[in-house]
């Protein structure tokens, strides 16, 4: 049912996908002193909700399949630390990447609950 709703919004939601992404790359690789943040959550909880919304748009733009999509977004989140420990004042961190994961695996659980047939 919202898969039908928001197919004339397909366009949109993939553009707003690669702004999301885009936005969160520069938001990560940026020196910390002049990294953008949300007000008093912790990086892990910035990061947790980044690849949650990001699950979710991917999902809903693109018809990928959900191993697909967790692949995908895990990928990101690696080569997002990757990237940080080559930026000034930034470090790679293994708990970035489960905070990620675990936005990925509430994205998904978001959109079954939002796909799910009645």
């Amino acid at each position: 049912m919202i898969k039908s709703l928001l197919h004339p919004y397909s366009l949109w939601l993939k553009r707003f996908f690669w702004l999301a992404l885009t936005g969160t790359y520069i938001s990560a690789v940026l020196p910390q002193d002049i990294a953008p943040t949300l007000g008093p959550l912790s990086d892990k909880w910035t990061h947790f909700l980044a690849f949650a919304v990001l699950t979710l748009l991917l999902r809903f733009a693109y018809r990928i399949t959900i191993v697909q999509t967790v692949f995908s977004l895990f990928l990101y989140g690696v080569f997002i630390e990757v990237s940080q420990y080559f930026t000034p004042n930034r470090c790679a961190e293994i708990l970035d990447v489960v905070a990620d994961m675990i936005g990925i695996a509430i994205g998904v659980v978001l959109y079954m609950l939002f796909t799910k047939k009645s």
